[in-house]
């Protein structure tokens, strides 16, 4: 009995707790003048931050920091339907009617094939590193081990951001098809404030609620988050497959014509929104420390998953713009509405009611994922360790969970879908793109065996891969007819990933399972992941400039040196010596046993 009394004494003490001590424990914080001497080493800290690189076995270190393990109780099937779950939501239920009606007309199948096929380079990327470190961390640990403290520090900004609002995009959604099922208007339960600024004057409380709902069923259990969502899954699939089976018996090949009446820009400006629709199977990465057998599992749930939604999402937007013409798609519930349209006003019923699971299974995923990212931020102390707190009887980060709902919930309260959308494709892309150049890192550089020749050949290629991509993007975004500048990027693109493949020898070599056709795959989907960039709106580009700002800020400020002092701290033991190093010109790998190349 006391033992018990004493856990959840524990327990009450580590989630209520808001003391000093349990957001900025590290050294540089434990006076003003231990702070402002911090500040002044901050060129030196930056530096060595900088130029750190974690290691594989560091990042599974890590997760001792949390007190308790998080339970090991996930399958390749469980992660196949997590996949699944986190990706089939509002992206094809709101965003295609979106942008068939105002980007892309029937051709928006084609925006869906492109985004697809970048969603799908992305994975294999992801996979690699998740079945080689195993940890909650997802994409922040791994460009931790292979770029370094700083760039996965923004980059996790980014990812918490893109989950964030994510969620909200979601949340919002989840009302919009609510009111359908009711029979009435998509925005018919919205609060419309007129003292707020367009864009951010609809308020949407039932939202709020929803993600209050999800964060309890997040917290109480992981397998049981899994069991709701494969409930939640099969209905969704058996509504889809009602959609394209009697949508298309309500088709009208006539409405398929004109098929392109945007052009090509309008079908890649649909497919950097569109996007959108495939964000969420990163969630499945951060299940990697929750899995029995990542080296099975992680390959079969990730890729088995993206296939399987690629597919349908393409199905989907043929029957929506078969079913009525594109210019009278609904933008807000456009498959109920169109079933509505074409006299099946039963159906929209049905519709909304499996829209309606999927979203659902969407937040449950997001919510999920969003807070095991955030537990493994803060093992590193680059957010406050209080965040990393995982409870021994659920087995599940409680604090880390709480936090991201709630942040969730207001910014669902406020904020249109549009607004989201384009912000959250941005986040999105950026990351992908860093997680496969982290990934051509890690295949051709390891301290100690990469030659300091061959490690410069590495750094041009891969210099000129992203300059050739951006010119390619800039130039896409600037030009509306011409054509010439492509014929000289896309080549270069061609010859600096040709350079790589035949003049710099991969110096690492995945145990388990790896990423097919190195350089070539990686290569495309930085390429592709910065091409869609090009697309998107100026106003979004402003809004994570403001963001990652901000991030450099904390940064400099807290997050700096927290990590700093963590690290320091570590390096007193001689294992810790052996985790992790760094050198001044290219961070050095977490294989190296010394710290300069031969």
């Amino acid at each position: 009995m006391q033992k018990k009394m004493g856990r959840e004494s524990e327990l009450r003490r580590r989630i209520c707790s808001c003391t000093k001590e349990d957001f900025l424990p590290e050294e540089s914080f434990k006076s003003w003048g231990n702070y402002v001497k911090a500040l002044k080493q901050t060129p030196n800290r930056l530096m060595d931050r900088v130029l750190t690189r974690s290691k594989d076995e560091a990042e599974v270190e890590a997760k001792s920091r949390s007190q308790h393990e998080m339970k090991k109780t996930l399958s390749w099937w469980d992660l196949i339907w997590f996949g699944m779950g986190a990706v089939v939501g509002a992206g094809i239920f709101v965003l295609t009617g979106l942008e068939a009606s105002q980007d892309a007309g029937p051709a928006v199948v084609l925006s869906y094939v492109v985004s697809g096929v970048s969603a799908l380079l992305s994975v294999f990327c992801y996979t690699e590193f998740a079945v080689e470190i195993p940890v909650a961390g997802g994409s922040f640990a791994y460009l931790r081990v292979e770029l370094g403290d700083f760039v996965a520090f923004i980059a996790a900004g980014n990812i918490l951001l893109e989950y964030v609002i994510g969620g909200a995009a979601v949340a919002r959604s989840w009302t919009s098809y609510f009111a359908t099922l009711l029979n009435y208007q998509p925005d018919k339960l919205l609060i419309k404030v007129n003292t707020l600024a367009e864009g951010y004057n609809q308020l949407d409380p039932l939202a709020v609620g929803v993600c209050i709902i999800i964060c309890f069923i997040a917290i109480l259990s992981t397998k049981g988050s899994s069991r709701i969502n494969y409930v939640a899954s099969i209905i969704h699939i058996i509504v889809i497959f009602f959609i394209i089976i009697c949508g298309l018996i309500k088709s009208d090949t006539k409405n398929y014509t004109p098929f392109t009446p945007f052009g090509a820009r309008g079908i890649f400006k649909a497919s950097a929104v569109l996007f959108f629709a495939y964000v969420g199977f990163d969630a499945v990465s951060t299940m990697a420390e929750e899995t029995k057998d990542p080296g099975r599992d992680i390959p079969i749930g990730l890729v088995g998953s993206m296939v399987i939604t690629t597919t349908l999402y393409c199905l989907l937007a043929i029957t929506l713009c078969l079913m009525q013409p594109y210019q009278n798609i609904d933008p807000h519930a456009p498959f109920s509405v169109a079933f509505k349209n074409v006299g099946w006003s039963w159906a929209q019923y049905i519709v909304a009611a499996g829209a309606l699971k999927g979203m659902t299974s969407v937040l449950l995923v997001s919510a999920v994922g969003q807070a095991r990212y955030l537990t493994h931020i803060a093992r590193t102390h680059m957010m406050p360790p209080w965040f990393s707190y995982v409870d021994g009887k659920t087995g599940t980060p409680v604090n880390a969970t709480a936090v991201m709902t709630a942040a969730t919930a207001i910014i669902a309260l406020f904020t249109k879908l549009d607004i989201l959308s384009n912000l959250l494709s941005i986040s999105t892309l950026f990351i992908f793109m860093l997680v496969a150049l982290a990934l051509l890192v890690r295949r051709y550089y390891v301290s100690g065996v990469t030659t300091n020749a061959n490690r410069n050949k590495l750094i041009a290629c891969l210099l000129v891969i992203l300059a050739s991509s951006t010119a390619t993007a800039a130039y896409w975004g600037l030009s509306e007819t011409g054509w010439i500048v492509y014929c000289i990027t896309v080549p270069i693109w061609f010859l600096a990933t040709l350079g790589i493949w035949l003049f710099v020898p991969q110096a690492h070599d995945p145990k388990l399972w790896g990423v097919p056709l190195v350089p070539w795959l990686p290569s495309a989907s930085i390429a592709i992941n910065i091409f869609l960039l090009g697309s998107i709106d100026k106003d979004s580009f402003i809004r994570f400039a403001a963001w990652t700002g901000f991030l450099l800020v904390y940064y400099i400020f807290f997050g700096l040196h927290a990590s700093y002092d963590t690290a320091k701290e570590f390096e007193k033991s001689k294992e810790w010596k052996n985790l992790e190093d760094g050198n001044g010109t290219l961070p050095t790998s977490k294989n190296a046993p010394t710290k300069s190349d031969n």
